[in-house]
């Protein structure tokens, strides 16, 4: 599967996340959940998407920078919006460094995609150059 796709997929998963999230706390009339509803559609959902596009469109000639970037960012998404989730609301009693590990590794992967990611369209030509 490219990277295209893949990140159209997760992109996607992401959404349909973010959308039941947001339905669960307009029916509840709890906006407890709204951090972390916004990080699963921007990040998970919106950028993603974008990087999607961007691989699409532009598809890099470094195959190697543009599968870090891909997994950097996926990897980064689910541990940061995953992390944040289970630091705010602890549902399963678990170690508290445990989830805030998660919480700022994923935040330090997602920083690390993004630079990937400027490094890339730096590095990248539309098909048409």
């Amino acid at each position: 599967m490219n990277h295209s796709k893949l990140l159209l997929i997760v992109s996607s998963l992401f959404g349909l996340w973010g959308v039941m999230m947001g339905a669960h706390m307009a029916g509840g009339g709890s906006y407890a959940l709204s951090a972390i509803h916004a990080h699963v559609l921007v990040l998970g959902w919106l950028t993603l998407f974008a990087w999607s596009v961007f691989h699409k469109l532009y598809k890099p000639k470094q195959r190697l920078l543009a599968s870090l970037q891909t997994w950097t960012g996926i990897i980064g998404a689910i541990l940061l919006t995953v992390g944040m989730w289970l630091y705010t609301n602890e549902p399963f009693n678990l170690p508290h460094a445990l989830q805030l590990g998660l919480y700022i590794g994923g935040g330090m992967t997602v920083v690390v995609s993004f630079i990937l990611f400027a490094v890339l369209a730096f590095l990248s030509s539309s098909k048409e150059e």
